[in-house]
């Protein structure tokens, strides 16, 4: 019988705390896209908790959100302890993220490796996810390496970051085989043009960067101290006080206003020498906007992806969506084509599915607007 794998020093860090600005006017300040249950019963950072917990007991998962989304999260947690539900004093992208959620795990345990995984991520298989995941913990945990999981390209999609691989890496002493493949990673590159990025798919030698990262404690800090020197002296201080969350709240509202403002891609890994790709060969989604909606829902026979009570005529590749809680009617629709309809209780949005990125330009300008910044 296998024996399972020791877990106590097993980590995950989720990162919880953006806006989710592409999905108004359901998406809202306090409660954006990784609170919201847009694809069934229980929102995405639920699911994303939700595949975690048979690698990782509950005590070690540590939810990084900021303050105005605490009280939902806390509320769709109940089983995740009230100290491991952090948040960060004001947005300063992922390196300040992964910072903070270094030294809370070294708090717990210096030996300790932990995965940091995005709560808004759309993964079907959760067994397979999981699997990759496992193996992944295993290679961190044995040396110096940093772990990122790779996603095999479906489509010359210019809207993710890209991992070349070098040559699939043997299994190191003391095991006999991974179910999963590794790869030497050999340059992380920006979001390319169309053209580019079918050259990337057609290579066959990329994959899609979607953020997901394991690595030891040792590893990170030692990355942080080698090549963001600022943040490694932030880590050793909120090191000292991650075991008081009142202390560790007091320091991290101190510094944060100077932390500097860096993705853990150009802080740490375009840097690293270390990083080792997993094949992930699994379904993804980030669900970037509300057009990606059409890749889950089921379409009628005219292509329209309906959430609503919604009849038409001469509509067709439409996304039509009713979010709201009372006095549901049904919506009708004559003549429109590849557009996104969305309704809450308190706003509509109509857009062209071209035009789905712009949502978040339109959250800007209602910010502008002191008659409207209710509605963000």
């Amino acid at each position: 019988m296998k024996a399972k794998p020791d877990t106590k020093n097993r980590f995950v860090i989720i990162m919880a705390g953006g806006r989710g600005e592409r999905f108004w006017p359901l998406s809202r300040e306090k409660m954006p896209k990784q609170l919201l249950s847009l694809l069934g019963k229980q929102s995405f950072l639920q699911e994303a908790v939700a595949r975690v917990l048979p690698l990782v007991p509950a005590k070690n998962i540590f939810v990084i959100t900021n303050e105005a989304q605490l009280p939902e999260v806390r509320k769709q947690l109940p089983k995740i302890p009230k100290a491991n539900l952090i948040a960060e004093p004001m947005g300063r992208d992922t390196c300040a993220a992964v910072t903070l959620g270094a030294a809370l795990v070294g708090a717990r345990s210096t030996m300790g490796v932990m995965a940091v995984l995005p709560a808004d991520h759309v993964i079907p298989d959760a067994k397979k996810f999981q699997q990759i995941l496992n193996d992944a913990f295993d290679l961190a945990s044995r040396g110096q390496a940093i772990v990122t999981i790779g996603i095999k390209p479906t489509e010359p999609a210019t809207g993710y970051g890209y991992i070349r691989i070098g040559n699939e890496l043997p299994a190191p002493d003391g095991v006999k085989r991974y179910k999963t493949t590794f790869y030497k990673a050999e340059q992380f590159v920006e979001k390319p043009d169309f053209q580019r990025a079918l050259d990337y798919v057609n290579n066959g030698q990329y994959r899609w960067n979607a953020g997901m990262f394991v690595w030891s404690f040792i590893t990170v800090t030692n990355g942080l101290e080698k090549h963001q020197p600022e943040m490694f002296a932030a880590c050793q201080r909120w090191f000292k006080v991650a075991a008081n969350p009142a202390k560790l709240a007091k320091i991290l509202a101190k510094d944060y206003p100077n932390i500097k403002k860096v993705s853990v891609d150009y802080a740490l890994m375009e840097h690293a020498q270390n990083v080792i790709c997993a094949d992930g060969d699994f379904e993804w989604d980030d669900l970037g906007a509300w057009n990606a909606l059409a890749r889950h829902l089921k379409a009628d026979a005219e292509g329209n992806c309906a959430v609503a009570d919604f009849i038409h005529v001469d509509a067709a590749r439409n996304i039509i969506f009713d979010a709201r809680t009372k006095n549901r009617t049904p919506i009708a629709v004559v003549g429109l084509r590849d557009s996104i309809l969305v309704q809450t209780d308190d706003a509509v949005l109509l857009a062209h599915k071209s035009q789905a990125q712009k949502v978040k330009e339109m959250v800007k300008k209602l910010a502008d607007d002191p008659k409207l910044k209710k509605l963000i």
